[in-house]
Parts: C-alpha cells; structure tokens; sequence
C-alpha cells in the first residue's frame, strides 16, 4: 500500500504532462480544473477562519432537532461549496460529543443536497454569463483583506478570493472545452447502454476521489456537457459516480476521529450508496421525472446542462426523504455493528520486583516509569487544552499555529486521567513505599524526589481539568478579547512544555536548570501582570464581571499548573546522579530570589 502511495503523484504527474503534451487545448481545462479546486480551498480556509466562532456557535444552536440538522448541512454546503469541509467538522464535533450521531446524519444529508449548488451555478449562470468579469474585482478585493492583520477580515478575504477562482476556474474550463470541441469530438468515444453508465459512474468517482471536490468533478462534467463533448446519458452516469465518490474525504476524515466519527463515516457512505443505487436502477423513471420538471420550469429541451441539476438534485432530495424516517435505526443498526473498543488502561512498563534488589535498578525504572508518566502527563494536558502534543513541541509559531489550525476536539480529562495516569502513578508510589523499606541514603532521597514528580504531575492535570470547563465555553466566544486571553493561556502551557522539551535534550544540567528557571520567571511575571491586565478590560465593557472572574481563576490554575510541570522538569531532567541533585538545589531559584529579580527587571524598565 505504501509504495503504491508513493507511486501516485509521480504517475499522476507524469499522466498529465502526457496530455499536455498530447493536446495544448487540454491546459486550458486543467488549469480550470486547477483554478477550481484552488477556489475550494481557498472557501475552506476563509470559512475555517470563523470556525472557532460563529460557524461551531451555529452549529451547536442548530442541531437540536433532525430537521434543523438537515437545514444546517443543506445552507452550509451551499455557501462554502465544500461538503468535504462540512463532513469533517461534523466529524470533529461529534467525536468532540458536541452533537448526537443522528444530528450529525442529518446534516450529512442536508450536505448532499447542498453540494447540488454548485452544479446549478454552473448550468444556470456560469455558462451563459462570463464569470470572469465578476471573478477579478473579488480577487483583488480579497487579496487586499487577506493582507490585513484581523483574522476577520483575513477570513472574508479568502473567501471572497475563493469564489472569485470559483468563477474563474468554472469560466477557463468553459472556454477550454470550447476549444478543445474545434479539434476532437469526444462524444464519438460515448458508450451507450448499461455498460458506458457502469463505466462513467465509475470515473465520476475516481474524479471525484483525485480531486477530493465533487463539486470540481460536477463543474467539470457540466462543462463538457455543453460544449458537447460527452453525451447526456454520460454526464448523468458522472454525477451519479462524482456523488458516491464524495464519501471518500469522510471517510479519511473518521480516520483520525472515535468510534462516534467513525459511525457517520459509516452512514456517509450508506446514504451515498444507496442513493447511487436508486438513481441507477430507477434512472428511465428519473429522466421522465426530469423531463416533466424541467418542462414545468421552463428549461429549454437542448439545456441538458440545467437537466442535469435538475436530475442531480432530485436523486438526492429522494435519497433524503427515503433514508430519514430510518436514521433512529440506522444509528441502531451503526451502534451494534461498530461498538466502541474496549478501553485500554496504561500499566506500567518498567516497574519489576527483581528491580528492588538492586538500589541502582530500583532508580533506573522508577526514573523510566517517571519519565514514561510525564509523557502521558503532557498528552493529556495538550489534549485538554485543544493542543495537538506534536504542534506543541514543534518550532511553529503559537499564534500562527491558534489562528490558522483547526483547534482539535478537547479530551475527557477525567477519563483519561483513569485510563492513562492513575495506574502507572499508583504503581510508582506503591513501589518508591516497598523500596525505601530497602534502600536508604541517597538512593531512597532519589526515588521520593520521582515520586513527589509524579505527585506535581497529576496537580497539573488537576488544575488543567478546573482550567478546560472554562477555556472550551470562552474559546467559542463571539467576545473576541476574552477568546484571546483563553488563547493566551493555551500558549502559557505550550511555551513551558516546550522549555522543559528544550532543558530534557540539554546535557548539562546547569544549562536545563537555567532554562527551566527562565520559564518560570515567565510565569512569575505574568502572574504579577495579571491584575494589571484584567481591570482595565472590565473599566472598558471589553469583558463582563462574571468573565473577569473566570478569567483571574483559571490564569490562576494555569500558573499552578506550569509551576508544578517545572517542578516535575527540575526532578527528572537536571541531571541523576547525586552530585547532580544538590547541583539542581544549589542552582534552583527560591521564591523570594524570583521576586527580587522581577522587581529589579521592573525598576529598570
């Protein structure tokens, strides 16, 4: 499978260049394809930019009840052109337990309606108006936004950019099949009869699966389709297989998410299947329904193109009134046949009786069992603040990475405090208790220091817990100063553990001790700015009394939080020999040392 990956692009590549080379017309038609998805991206990126705030707020408000879902998914769809985006926020949610499995197939469904947008853009006013006139003044109306600083108005900007490449990608493709009519006839290669549908549901599904838009694949077929370059029967086979290759994004989409993204992967797939399979047993009855609404709407016998919107839309608006009286016992039926994996408990991995004969070996796996903890420890806490531990640790830049990235869904610290920390932390004690009934001295010194690392460590879970009820209510907030201030406190946490990964790598450990005083000399410093920072913002109507409040606790528990992590850091990541340890003592700055320190630095500035 691997190297089949890596083969792709390089095939891929090689593929096009071919066509290129077979046909210059062709360039035109892939640089709209190109421009297209580019558009799409650009949308998804605009639209991202308010996830975070209004589009999670919406969602959350408009999920309540199975028909809302719907609506949410059809609207959402619509204005973003991108199902793939919707179905993976719904997966994000939902693994997030932010909404129910059967409001989440609700707007699954309203999604698949949604996408027919696209296809009625392009077939009723892409083809007859030329959308680039309209695609340059929104470009370069966007490009000035996406340049300014506000994340508002960055957001606006890309999408107004994206649905000026929409137009323009749909006008190039157009104007490439155009062309590509005056020197080959594609149409002579159709293939009538059950065998071509088979055959071009199929490529609208590895089009669709390439591109990862069935929007760009529906845009692509329609334009064909009017400059005659692929016959009707074809271009409602494409649409069929463009419709059921959509799945695939929410498929990788779960790949990553619980077994609750998994489920709606699951009936992603099932809704588009089924649907694919009604249009194509049932497609003569389709087409004389399509011809009697198109007829009833006016549409021209020749305009197969708005045909097949209309046919596009009406496999699945009967998809959706067929499958939903069944979504309770699809969720059922989903719940039964893919069940929640057992939850697997951390043991210990190190720890051993044979250990305890040993003084030496009974620190050397009480200090790789304490190290293994602080791992789990630090995954925890990032998951619990909506960090991925890799960015974290990473050399990215915070506040790009809280602007740009998808904040990830927020953990259960609860459970996985049970399920990762409280075992392999219980087990250290019990064991530091049996050994020093053995081992006195030093050694005995050593092994109280790694369990009383263990000790700050579950404090710093603790207070992270206290910390993220908080934090995932302001984190969503429409007050933008109050969303900051939580964001600022997310990058506290991800700055110390990123000093501690800094001093752990050190080799000596006057150079690690440093560091970790450093960090904690940022956090005595932000402590005594907390005050100053948090009134004027009350005086101002910025925050309310109640956030100020919220605000003051949780910096609180964040600063106890990262003080206990340093603490941890100093125990485990200074240096392990017993010359080491006292260097540590000697070294370490005292509270009051801090204090001087700080107020020097501020008499001086």
């Amino acid at each position: 499978m691997s190297v089949i990956r890596k083969l792709t692009l390089p095939v891929s590549l090689l593929l096009l260049a071919y066509a290129f080379w077979l046909s210059s017309d062709f360039k035109q038609i892939a640089a709209g394809v190109a421009i297209f998805l580019f558009g799409i991206m650009a949308l998804e990126d605009g639209f991202r930019r308010f996830s975070g705030g209004i589009l999670e707020r919406f969602l959350r408000h408009s999920t309540d009840r199975l028909w809302k879902a719907l609506n949410f998914g059809i609207i959402t769809t619509a204005l973003m052109q991108s199902s793939s985006l919707v179905s993976v926020l719904v997966i994000s949610f939902l693994s997030a337990g932010l909404i129910q499995l059967a409001a989440g197939i609700g707007i699954i469904f309203g999604a698949n309606l949604g996408t027919t947008a696209s296809v009625w853009l392009v077939a009723g006013f892409g083809l007859k108006v030329n959308l680039s006139a309209y695609a340059m003044p929104m470009l370069a109306f966007g490009v000035v936004m996406i340049f300014q600083k506000s994340p508002t108005w960055k957001g606006i900007g890309w999408v107004l950019a994206g649905v000026g490449f929409l137009f323009l990608g749909i006008h190039y493709m157009k104007e490439g099949f155009d062309t590509y009519s005056e020197s080959i006839d594609l149409s002579a290669y159709a293939i009538p009869g059950f065998k071509g549908m088979l055959l071009y549901i199929l490529l609208g599904i590895v089009a669709t699966v390439i591109m990862q838009s069935s929007s760009a694949s529906l845009a692509l077929t329609v334009t064909a389709l009017a400059a005659h370059q692929i016959t009707y029967e074809n271009a409602l086979a494409l649409s069929i297989g463009a419709n059921m290759g959509t799945t695939i994004t929410a498929i990788l989409g779960s790949i990553g998410a619980n077994i609750a993204g998994k489920r709606l992967a699951a009936a992603h797939l099932i809704f588009n299947l089924i649907t694919g399979l009604i249009a194509i047993i049932f497609i003569k009855q389709f087409l004389i329904a399509v011809e009697w609404i198109s007829d009833a709407m006016g549409i021209a016998t020749d305009n197969y193109a708005l045909r097949i919107a209309v046919f596009h839309t009406l496999f699945n608006l009967l998809g959706i009134l067929l499958m939903l009286p069944f979504v309770n016992r699809l969720v059922r039926l989903l719940e039964r046949l893919l069940r929640a994996p057992e939850i697997i408990i951390k043991k210990p991995k190190y720890l051993n009786d044979a250990a305890l004969e040993s003084p030496q070996a009974a620190l050397e796996v009480v200090y790789k069992e304490s190290e293994r903890l602080y791992d789990l420890a630090t995954r925890v806490i990032a998951h619990g603040i909506g960090w991925q531990k890799r960015d974290m640790l990473s050399s990215d830049d915070l506040d790009d990475l809280v602007e740009n990235r998808q904040m990830p869904p927020s953990e259960d610290i609860d459970e996985a405090y049970e399920t990762r920390i409280k075992h392999v932390y219980s087990a250290i004690v019990q064991f530091v208790i049996r050994a020093r009934e053995r081992i006195t001295g030093t050694y005995g010194e050593n092994l109280q220091i790694y369990s009383n690392a263990g000790r700050d460590l579950v404090t710093a879970i603790k207070d992270v817990k206290h910390l993220q009820k908080n934090l995932m209510r302001f984190i969503h907030s429409d007050n933008s100063v109050i969303r900051d201030a939580y964001n600022n406190l997310r990058k506290l946490v991800a700055m110390v553990i990123r000093k501690i990964q800094q001093a752990r790598k050190m080799d000596d450990p006057t150079e690690a001790m440093l560091i970790l005083d450093h960090a904690l000399l940022q956090i005595e410093e932000n402590t005594l700015g907390t005050a100053e920072r948090i009134e004027p913002l009350i005086r101002n109507h910025s925050i309310t009394a109640e956030m100020a409040t919220s605000l003051m606790t949780d910096t609180e528990y964040t600063h106890n939080a990262c003080r206990a992590l340093i603490s941890v850091a100093k125990a485990l990541f200074t240096g392990r020999d017993s010359t080491t340890l006292q260097l540590d003592q000697n070294l370490e700055l005292d509270k009051d040392e801090m204090t001087a320190i700080l107020q020097k630095d501020t008499q001086e500035t």
